[in-house]
């Protein structure tokens, strides 16, 4: 059932983003995907949680902005101890989602606000509403696709609780790191219509270390090309009819119930479909307007930026985590090491 309620959900979030015309309607489609896709049963307090992680860390980037943006040192050490915050709230799994999720918005709020066609009060507002509707299309995909009565969801077990302090250290500086390199990359240059390669790189942190961040990274890879994919089967097929709002929002409907098939495949097939749920919706509700514009090279351009912005990350990822080992883990490894030498007896 958990492929018919992402189906639905992508399907439905795409028709109400045409609705009401939303200026980010592919938030709409990803953010009840995203939930879906992680939960592992029926979990209100989970997307509760995902909408006050949305509203708050918006609404603290806003402040941030507010204060320090005349001042772009003052500014800079701010964003920095947002980040930070943000990722050592990764590291445990009760505030794992409010971590991300602050790293995921204020990234977008943080990195656009600097320019002039990015209207920061209309982005709140869209992602505000965008996330409580996301809550009733949650509910409703739950109620019409219920799991079986049977079926028990395991519990989850912390994956950081084994974690060594150092560990858990280097990979908050990971993430740190990342996440900074975006924000100055953003502020120091123009970087037109580059929604997509910053989620799609921002995504990456989840793991917050290099091999996960290679994973993720050949997994997005693999599901943008599926997606772009998908966009360009969709232009081709429904060719001048593409303008047709019904017909496109009907091509779009079928395309995903192919790819939603990925959710019910394991882990990886899963994270490829969502992956893969990213590049074809976010191509077709931003660039793309039925009777305004060509998708064709939107797409295009998306999957080679995507592209390039992942092998990038990874190349940086792989600087920071030899750096992190140099000044972080090896000397905690030699310090742990003496101590145990002057505790053993001669």
């Amino acid at each position: 059932m958990k492929a018919m309620r992402i189906w639905f959900v992508s399907s439905l979030g795409l028709a109400l983003s045409m609705i009401f015309d939303w200026n980010y309607g592919f938030l709409a489609v990803l953010i009840p995907a995203f939930v879906l896709n992680l939960e592992k049963g029926f979990g209100l307090p989970f997307i509760v949680m995902l909408v006050f992680s949305i509203i708050f860390g918006s609404a603290e980037a806003t402040i941030i902005l507010e204060l320090f943006q005349t001042h772009p040192l003052l500014l800079t050490g701010a964003v920095g101890i947002f980040m930070l915050i943000k990722c050592i709230a990764m590291m445990h799994q009760i505030t794992y989602l409010f971590g991300f999720m602050g790293i995921f918005i204020g990234s977008m709020v943080f990195n656009y606000a600097s320019y002039d066609y990015f209207d920061i009060t209309d982005f709140n507002i869209n992602m505000w509403i965008i996330a409580l509707i996301s809550v009733f299309n949650y509910l409703l995909a739950h109620w019409l696709f219920p799991n079986p009565k049977s079926a028990e969801p395991a519990p989850e077990e912390d994956p950081f609780a084994a974690k060594t302090e150092a560990e858990k250290i280097a990979q908050v500086a990971m993430g740190w790191i990342v996440a900074m390199s975006l924000f100055f990359v953003f502020q120091t240059m123009e970087l037109i219509d580059s929604l997509a390669v910053l989620v799609s790189v921002v995504i990456m942190l989840s793991p917050l270390s290099l091999q996960g961040g290679i994973g993720v990274g050949k997994v997005r890879v693999i599901g943008t090309a599926l997606g772009c994919i998908m966009g360009l089967v969709l232009h081709v097929i429904l060719g001048k009819w593409i303008n047709n709002p019904l017909l496109f929002w009907l091509g779009f409907t079928i395309l995903m119930g192919v790819i939603s098939l990925l959710f019910n495949k394991g882990m990886i097939p899963s994270a490829i479909g969502f992956s893969a749920t990213s590049a074809f919706s976010v191509p077709l509700t931003t660039a793309f307007i039925p009777g305004q514009q060509d998708a064709t090279f939107s797409i295009l351009y998306r999957f080679s930026s995507i592209f390039v912005g992942v092998v990038v990350l990874v190349m940086v990822m792989t600087v920071a985590h030899q750096s992190i080992n140099k000044f972080i883990i090896a000397p905690k490894q030699k310090r742990a090491a003496r101590k145990l030498g002057d505790k053993t007896p001669a």
